[in-house]
């Protein structure tokens, strides 16, 4: 039988902003309607860089707490988001993937069964074979699978004594982390599904946008800089936010 979920456990969830007014409000809906809404033990955090569109005023309405981020960047947002943060479960969530129905409690039950860490499966909004077949991949826990669309849930002990995310990676800063956690508590890849958006590979092509990201990781475990993968990025990704 699973383990029931440890109410007292308060979750708190970041998302990283940047001009993201288009879907901001949708994605705080989406969260009260998947059990935020009748959870007392949640919070949201909107680590909002300010940029040119209503994303902040927007968040705010929907009810999120805002904190406006000094440094733009999803790895120093997302540390940001968590010094603000008073839940003793972190959940960094992308501003345009949606969690599953009862999230909350597979977050609270993975931790209670002695996992520090984890995610979920992933899914894109976008009925492509070859976006099937990469998401049907995210199940296994294997480092060439794991990305921040996915979602990161940390006990905040482990995430601190991790020493947060590395904030001079401007890329790829999802996958080292989850490789630093691993080192210190069990990752667990939990069965519901993360449904994020297509939008990059309808504005770029899927095979193409995909490539650039193989090649990318590949570089990175090359140990490629920083600032050398970001220029591949900006030169081959259209439309990006880095």
């Amino acid at each position: 039988m699973p383990l029931p979920a440890p109410a007292a456990a308060l979750v708190s969830i970041i998302i990283p902003t940047y001009n993201e007014a288009e879907g901001i409000a949708a994605l705080l809906h989406h969260l009260r309607r998947a059990g935020t809404a009748t959870d007392a033990g949640v919070e949201i955090i909107v680590a909002d860089s300010p940029g040119t569109d209503a994303t902040a005023a927007l968040a705010r309405q929907a009810g999120a707490r805002v904190v406006a981020c000094p440094r733009k960047g999803r790895a120093a947002q997302l540390n940001h988001g968590a010094r603000h943060a008073t839940g003793s479960i972190l959940y960094f969530l992308h501003a345009d993937s949606l969690p599953p129905v009862g999230f909350l409690n597979d977050i609270r039950r993975a931790v209670a069964a002695g996992y520090g860490c984890g995610c979920f499966r992933l899914a894109f909004d976008m009925p492509h074979w070859f976006l099937r077949a990469h998401a049907w991949f995210t199940r296994f826990d294997v480092a060439l699978a794991r990305f921040g669309d996915q979602s990161l849930f940390v006990q905040r002990s482990i995430f601190e004594q991790a020493g947060g995310y590395r904030e001079d990676l401007l890329v790829l800063e999802d996958q080292e982390i989850a490789r630093r956690l691993k080192r210190l508590t069990r990752l667990r890849v939990l069965p519901g599904i993360i449904i994020t958006s297509a939008r990059k590979y309808r504005e770029n092509g899927v095979f193409r946008l995909q490539a650039t990201f193989y090649l990318l990781t590949g570089l990175y475990y090359l140990g490629v800089s920083q600032p050398t993968l970001l220029r591949v990025y900006r030169a081959i990704i259209r439309q990006d936010k880095l």
